[in-house]
């Protein structure tokens, strides 16, 4: 359940709609990289985690879609797993802040052996540039079962270093409205390196902070996690 930083149903349905609009502009991004492990919302799902992804992006009548695959490999007690996650996004700017609902799958095709069944998601969101930083809220609901209704505050900054270089500083809390109770605090802090034109090169480290304490959630047992990982990414 790679966390939502990636955005979003189907590339070619989205990549058509777009191509609706002659004056809009389609942008394409396929990215890999490894993670030391896998963190998910604040919970350590596994570890030497290997991915790779494709993203579309572009706008329809003033709406931003977006939509794109993930695909990770990651080991847990000597044993492999993977995931699948399908994701898409719509948007509208209202001027005062930019809201957005969107979809999420998550497949299951290899649980060390285990059938797991799929998931999904519905988000919404809401997102605004406050000038020293960009803030957005989310809510995401379990269509088939209960997360107890986790939503997510983040803010986001980045600073330009020089020409080929920026400082990203990324953190987020986590909290279930129906329990009351925060899950976790994590911040991550990332170098973008713009090594040739349309391509970088990512590396970063991540600080997960356990604040859940309810006995009925995912986040009861959970301790302070410290990752570190490297993106590719190439854009077009």
């Amino acid at each position: 359940m790679q966390n939502y930083c990636k955005t979003i149903g189907a590339l070619a349905a989205a990549s058509a709609l777009v191509a609706g609009n002659a004056s809009a502009e389609v942008e394409y991004e396929l990215h890999t990289g490894y993670t030391s492990e896998y963190l998910w919302r604040g919970l350590i799902l596994g570890q030497d985690l290997v991915e790779v992804g494709a993203d579309v992006a572009g706008e329809w009548n003033n709406i931003g879609l977006s939509a794109g695959a993930w695909y990770g490999s990651f080991q847990n007690g000597g044993v492999s797993f993977d995931e699948l996650d399908v994701y898409g996004e719509a948007s509208y700017d209202l001027g005062f802040l930019t809201a957005a609902v969107g979809y999420i799958f998550y497949h299951f095709p290899n649980q060390g052996g285990a059938v797991v069944d799929d998931a999904q998601e519905l988000y919404f969101s809401v997102a605004r540039d406050l000038g020293f930083a960009n803030a957005s809220l989310t809510y995401f609901w379990d269509i088939e079962e209960d997360n107890q209704g986790y939503s997510e505050l983040a803010l986001d900054r980045s600073f330009e270093l020089n020409q080929c270089l920026d400082l990203t500083v990324a953190s987020s809390v986590g909290y279930l409205v129906e329990g009351g109770d925060f899950t976790s605090w994590t911040t991550k802090v990332g170098l973008d390196w713009a090594f040739v034109e349309n391509a970088k090169l990512s590396p970063f480290v991540a600080l997960s902070v356990a604040l859940g304490e309810s006995a009925n959630s995912w986040w009861a047992s959970t301790e302070n996690e410290l990752v570190a990982g490297s993106m590719l990414s190439v854009s077009f």
